[in-house]
């Protein structure tokens, strides 16, 4: 796209996972690194505001701070990721994944990270210009984490696992086969009021001839994540998607090695790297250039670059 201007470009980062203790390693293996996870997040805003104004805003797949935060420690944590999140020069749109709901419940973490809510759910849309709009989903709007025990999202989450997931450890894949490895506790599912929702919000921007990208914590698309990522019903979400035209691209997180596909419509399906598995001195975050064909990744180190072309 050489010498073609972005109609807008946005900021991306996922998974900061910010804790003040010692590295340490996921349940396979993989080193984390816990304190400098906030010096990505740092540089990151440091790269966006030396965009000057060509960042219109900047995107947080979720996940800011880690589960193994000390509880007492949460909110302080929580506040100082935002903090630094503030000092971007523009609008952070953020969202919510497990680790943040392991640390504080939806009522307390969503006035904190400023996202729209109806009855305590956190999916929500924006339009940064007439030709795009932004649907930012809630997948733990049914989860057996960040709802009060009796909640009746928490007791239709605890249902699915149960009947699903055989295990003890509902953290566990353990004897799942193929797909159904995706009905763990740490992910969730949609609920049929934000179903709704979002068929509302497509057909709405199909009669206004909007592009649509599509925020998520939780994959959407097994083609760019590991099965035990997944939305748990991933299916239904991507059976709405495709009834229209109108949404090109899904960003997502949660999978922290990222990922990129192209699905049996066209729709491009690009999950982030982690900033919590960067070794110190290496990053991983980026910028989007948005144009009317495609979307262009621009990432620093450990997130890949990616152009996403579509028909316009």
């Amino acid at each position: 796209m050489q010498g073609k201007q972005p109609l807008f470009s946005f900021g991306v980062i996922s998974d900061v996972q910010y804790a003040d203790i010692p590295d340490g390693r996921s349940y396979l293996g993989v080193p984390r690194y816990y304190r400098h996870s906030m010096l990505v997040l740092q540089r990151a805003v440091t790269n966006w505001n030396n965009q000057g104004t060509k960042l219109k805003f900047a995107v947080n797949l979720g996940d800011i701070v880690d589960g193994y935060c000390p509880k007492e420690d949460s909110l302080n944590a929580v506040e100082k990721v935002v903090s630094e999140f503030e000092k971007f020069n523009g609008c952070v749109h953020h969202m919510i994944g497990n680790h943040c709901l392991y640390n504080l419940p939806r009522k307390d973490l969503l006035p904190l990270l400023k996202i729209p809510t109806m009855d305590g759910s956190a999916y929500y849309e924006f339009s940064p210009t007439p030709e795009y709009r932004f649907v930012v989903l809630d997948g733990y709007d049914i989860s057996a984490i960040g709802w009060p025990h009796d909640h009746p999202k928490t007791l239709q989450a605890l249902k699915v696992l149960q009947e699903k997931n055989p295990n003890t450890d509902k953290n566990s894949p353990s004897g799942l086969v193929g797909l159904e490895r995706r009905f763990l506790k740490f992910n969730g599912g949609i609920s049929q009021g934000q179903l709704k929702w979002l068929d509302e919000i497509l057909q709405d921007a199909t009669h206004k001839k909007q592009k649509v990208v599509v925020c998520c914590h939780l994959p959407l698309d097994p083609g760019a994540s590991s099965k035990t990522a997944l939305c748990w019903n991933y299916d239904e979400v991507m059976e709405i998607i495709h009834r229209y035209d109108c949404v090109k691209v899904c960003l997502a997180g949660h999978d922290h090695k990222g990922g990129h596909s192209i699905d049996s419509h066209g729709v491009h399906h690009r999950v982030l790297e982690a900033a919590l598995e960067c070794p110190p001195g290496s990053d991983a975050f980026g910028y989007v250039d948005v144009y009317d064909d495609r979307l262009c990744l621009l990432g620093m180190d450990r997130m890949c670059s990616t152009e996403m072309v579509f028909n316009s």
